[in-house]
């Protein structure tokens, strides 16, 4: 399959090493009106440099561009009829997005969002052992990064609403509330650097959610509670660990006793290749018609919605 990439950025640069690797993918072509930052990259994997998109040889598109391009960008993929991969969030409101989305569904072109931590051996270890999860948290705070213009629902938080989603099955939130904090200086005019979200779910399952970009220690982390064990994820060491509390009565001859215990396990992880590069697999497998195509479009507007409300109720 032959890749056309836009946008150089931090995350578009792993996306043209992760394409120019793999077995099954070209990287062609380079699309970045900075003529230096994308002919560097460009001539780093062997592809062209071009300022503008051109569809000329190209079989499917990969979107890293900044967010507030992705609407435009993504009509004009879409409208070409080639496969696209784009960068979360789809698009920089939810509107944008579900038009997206029902643009790639009627015209019947495939559609993945990159919710990169989909592909983390921890949560995919963990999505394993989750049986009946009742309530579901999740922390993403970082320290401030001034090259992120949007606020952090857009930025952080839809990946740990995605997440806690997929701890429930997939299911859309049954109610959705929101709080906002802007505190930073350098923050653009009505940019959050602090979202929260509590998300409850037809089942009666409740999700709490935090995102922070003004944290002084990086904290990626998500913990499933069930009603006899907790599940706790490190997305950072990438680790799972699960609890289990036992109340008992142990005697020893001497008298001395407990009463209580907590059990600890630590699973195997599941083994994949580096995230980027595994969901690169699954792109290419919905073109090749190995995964489901409306599976997939189906699983990107949840999150998108849910964020959306966290920021029309905060």
């Amino acid at each position: 399959m032959r890749f056309a990439l836009v946008g150089t950025g931090v995350m578009g640069a792993l996306h043209a090493r992760v394409v120019s690797q793999s077995d099954r993918a070209e990287l062609v072509r380079v699309v970045e009106p900075r003529e230096d930052v994308g002919r560097e990259v460009a001539e780093r994997y062997g592809a062209e440099w071009v300022p503008e998109l051109d569809f000329a040889g190209i079989d499917a598109v990969i979107v890293a561009s900044a967010t507030e391009s992705h609407r435009d960008v993504a009509y004009r993929v879409l409208t070409e009829g080639l496969p696209l991969l784009v960068e979360k969030p789809v698009c920089a409101s939810l509107a944008e997005t579900e038009e997206i989305v029902a643009l790639s569904a009627a015209r019947d072109v495939p559609l993945m969002c990159g919710f990169l931590e989909r592909f983390n051996p921890a949560i995919l270890t963990a999505r394993q052992l989750v049986d009946r999860p009742v309530h579901v948290t999740a922390t993403r705070h970082s320290p401030y990064a001034p090259r992120i213009r949007t606020g952090v629902a857009w930025d952080l938080l839809v990946h740990d609403v995605d997440l806690a989603i997929g701890m429930f099955g997939g299911a859309e939130p049954a109610g959705v509330r929101g709080m906002l904090g802007h505190f930073h200086p350098e923050s653009v005019a009505g940019a959050e650097d602090v979202a929260e979200a509590l998300l409850t779910f037809p089942d009666g399952g409740v999700a709490t959610v935090s995102a922070s970009r003004i944290g002084q220690r990086k904290v990626r982390s998500l913990t499933v509670n069930e009603v006899d064990r907790c599940i706790e994820v490190d997305l950072l060491r990438k680790d799972v660990t699960i609890y289990r509390h036992v109340s008992l009565d142990a005697a020893t001859p001497d008298g001395r006793g407990y009463r209580q215990q907590s059990i600890i396990e630590i699973p195997e992880l599941i083994t994949v290749r580096e995230p980027l590069a595994a969901q690169l697999d699954r792109f290419l497998d919905i073109l090749d018609g190995k995964a489901d195509s409306a599976e997939e479009r189906a699983s990107i507007l949840p999150a998108h919605r849910a964020v959306g409300g966290v920021l029309a109720t905060a």
